[in-house]
């Protein structure tokens, strides 16, 4: 049933427009404390650096045998190169990545102890762009549009500062004019700025958190009540989000759809939101219905929970799990 819409993805351009960053690990064992605090130490005997946040979402789509481009700020520092390095190696464009002066290059790394993540340590600047750098990226997004047949674009905000809202109104206005579809994984500072999108994909505490409001997302009445909320607000075509272990919910012309969570063997959540997205879009761009899309995101996320660190999806996999279903 899905072996045709799987054999679309080769053919299609995503361009994502987000918050890249390093995902830097140390990896090592755990077999004391230190005597300076009660914290453990970790024998470090394992370094790596991986693409992430929006630049993960583009390895997603990679893996999904798409072609990912990026519109993206990094920093005028050593790990600008290194993200630049990490991009070279996974034969991914960096014509829309632009550097920016005094300011860092996102990084987080993860500390893991015995296949466990002890501790985190973030290295960023969060402060939004201003109207130079913004144009600088509305450059490289108009050149890429002319350069390559878009497919979908992603919004992928992390908060991080490349997302401003003459950047989502500027892009959103060229979208439309251009028939192409606009899927968005919002955050807080920006949540209600995007309007008549295609896709809006919070997860549950950005839901509650954009809209201010709590509800039991158990009551499928309450988590109807909050979609409506926001379609009042942002008037998207689509919305669906994300519950974790309770599945995720579609919402379309008044018709909504609840597919359950998979029983998984969780090891780490981090980056399963990246790679739903990344599904989502994807089939969203091979011209799929939402429930469809979401059901597929739904799983691929699930599937990456099952791996230590930020991964991307495996293709094959997926693809084995979805005829399963």
């Amino acid at each position: 049933m899905y072996q045709d819409l799987f054999n679309r993805f080769k053919d299609l351009n995503i361009l994502i427009i987000g918050d890249v960053m390093i995902d830097a690990y140390l990896w090592g064992k755990v077999d004391r404390i230190s005597p300076e605090a009660p914290v453990p130490i970790v024998s470090v005997n394992k370094k790596e650096s991986r693409l992430g946040g929006a630049a993960n979402v583009a390895l997603n789509i990679k893996a999904l045998a798409a072609n990912p481009l990026i519109c993206a700020i990094i920093g005028d520092d050593t790990e600008a190169d290194e993200f630049l390095r990490l991009l070279n190696v996974e034969n991914i464009s960096s014509d829309g990545i632009v550097k920016v002066a005094k300011r860092k290059t996102t990084v987080k790394t993860r500390v893991i102890g015995n296949n466990q993540q002890i501790l985190r340590v973030d290295a960023e600047t969060d402060t939004e762009i201003g109207e130079n750098e913004t144009n600088l990226i509305l450059h490289k997004f108009r050149l890429l549009l002319e350069q390559h047949s878009i497919d979908t674009i992603i919004f992928q905000d992390y908060d991080k500062g490349l997302i401003t809202q003459h950047l989502i109104d500027e892009v959103t206005k060229t979208a439309k004019e251009k028939q192409i579809p606009i899927v968005v994984d919002p955050k807080k500072r920006h949540f209600l700025s995007y309007q008549y999108v295609d896709v809006f994909k919070p997860n549950l505490k950005e839901l509650k958190e954009g809209l201010k409001i709590d509800f039991n997302p158990k009551d499928l009445l309450e988590l109807r009540a909050a979609v409506l909320q926001l379609q009042d607000i942002i008037h998207a075509k689509n919305i669906v989000v994300t519950l974790s272990e309770l599945g995720v919910y579609t919402f379309q012309n008044n018709e909504e759809h609840l597919t359950p969570a998979h029983i998984r063997n969780v090891a780490d959540v981090s980056g399963a939101g990246d790679t739903v997205i990344s599904v989502i879009a994807t089939c969203i761009a091979a011209k799929t219905d939402i429930h469809t899309a979401a059901k597929l995101g739904n799983l691929a996320g699930g599937l990456v929970c099952e791996k230590v660190g930020v991964v991307p999806v495996d293709k094959a996999l997926l693809l084995a799990e979805a005829e399963k279903i």
